[in-house]
């Protein structure tokens, strides 16, 4: 069984990502023609194109897009970043979300947050899902969403890797309750 059968032997939308993105390839690669699209110039299953051909686009179509991502959070934090005035706070200039110290912004999407923060000057007393444990996303979710928060908006703050992450989820992983503003304030100091 060749790699792309094995592939192939994935799940459905293995597969069908697969297929499509091997299709566009193939019909970029023909010079965009129907001739082309049509496979008289396009490798079959069988061919033994090399590895390294399939897993970059492979890995392309699983990224994680933080934006996309972040649709969960617009509910809240609205797609603006602007909040709900005296229900969700923003994220566009939270000292928060853009933290000097990227810790403080993993934790409270490992872990959730509830009760007090004061964000912009403002107060707001409610509580954040804990995506990273209950709603489970992955080192590489978290970091792709942080990464689109800290950047847009206005925000300026530095990426977030899936290595930082990890690394919080390591430090944290006997917590079993949200987080509260007090818990976090010392790694705000940096800010």
């Amino acid at each position: 069984m060749n790699r792309i059968e094995r592939w192939m032997a994935g799940s459905t939308s293995v597969r069908v990502t697969l297929a499509l993105s091997l299709m566009c390839a193939s019909f970029t690669a023909c010079g965009g023609t129907k001739e082309g699209a049509a496979g008289s110039r396009t490798a079959s299953a069988d061919s033994t194109a090399p590895a390294a051909t399939v897993a970059p686009v492979a890995a392309a179509a699983a990224a994680p897009s933080g934006q996309q991502i972040f649709q969960r959070c617009a509910v809240c934090h609205q797609a603006t970043g602007l909040g709900l005035p005296g229900s969700f706070p923003p994220l566009a200039g939270s000292e928060w979300a853009t933290a000097a110290n990227p810790a403080v912004a993993i934790r409270v999407v490992l872990h959730g947050l509830q009760g007090s923060v004061t964000v912009k000057g403002q107060k707001f007393n409610s509580a954040m899902p804990a995506y990273g444990t209950n709603q489970p996303l992955s080192d590489a979710e978290v970091a792709a969403v942080l990464t689109y928060v800290r950047s847009a908006w206005g925000n300026a703050a530095s990426a977030v890797t899936p290595e930082q992450v990890a690394a919080e989820r390591s430090a944290t992983a006997s917590r079993t309750t949200m987080w509260a503003a007090g818990d976090l304030q010392p790694l705000l100091k940096g800010h």
